[in-house]
């Protein structure tokens, strides 16, 4: 008989362990779907908060599934938006004199922009195909798919509309500056260019509208992330 009881004591406290980690399910469940829906669906904007080791906790396994979300934005921040950011800022030509002689630094910033295009590609990719994959009840489906939404798939959008607007204006300052270094004729003072030859006047004009345009549409691009982003 005692030997008995001793393999019947543990298996009982077995049973109740087991039963206590499947109450804390829903727990965990309603915790994450408050923080989904009161921290990122229902406030305007973007917002992707790192979660504090008591949500973490709080959250149990669907941590992991919030992490598909906070890992995208880490990896589109340090590999896309903040480099684009600064690629813009440092290499967009600020006057026709830059144009000419910042040349070097236009190619090298054109060619940067395939490799954040592959990259936001990439992520969004290994994202989605984690989005698909995970396994959750019906009640937190939604929430979890409109926090998604939010957060990955419509800054990845915005972000891929930035990419055409951007190689073609680095295309059209190029073009200009290889038409001005063609064509002696053509002189830059300052703010303004002009040419002695009246036959390149209007090739001329047609290359500065392009790229007048195409930095009108990646201003546009920029004006419509930020507004994502503070909704």
């Amino acid at each position: 008989m005692p030997a008995r009881t001793l393999l019947v004591a543990p298996v009982a406290i077995c049973l109740l362990m087991l039963a206590g980690c499947g109450d804390d399910e829903p727990n965990q469940r309603k915790a994450f779907m408050e923080f989904l829906q009161t921290r990122i669906v229902n406030k305007p904007g973007l917002h992707v908060p790192k979660l504090t080791a008591e949500e973490a906790a709080a959250f149990g396994d669907y941590a992991k599934h919030y992490a598909v979300i906070f890992d995208f934005n880490e990896d589109l921040s340090q590999s896309v938006s903040t480099p684009m950011s600064k690629a813009l800022a440092a290499g967009m030509p600020r006057s026709l004199d830059d144009v000419v002689t910042r040349r070097t630094d236009i190619a090298a910033l054109e060619g940067g922009f395939a490799k954040m295009r592959t990259a936001l590609d990439q992520q969004l990719a290994t994202a989605d195909a984690a989005h698909t994959a995970l396994k959750q009840p019906a009640d937190l489906k939604p929430v979890y798919d409109a926090a998604y939404d939010r957060d990955v798939t419509q800054p990845a959008k915005v972000m891929a509309e930035v990419f055409p607007d951007a190689d073609a204006a680095m295309k059209a300052i190029l073009a200009l500056a290889d038409f001005i270094a063609a064509h002696p004729a053509v002189k830059v003072q300052g703010s303004m260019i002009e040419t002695s030859d009246p036959s390149l006047r209007q090739p001329l004009q047609m290359l500065l509208d392009a790229v007048r345009a195409k930095t009108d549409a990646i201003n546009n691009a920029q004006r419509k992330f930020n507004a994502l982003v503070s909704g």
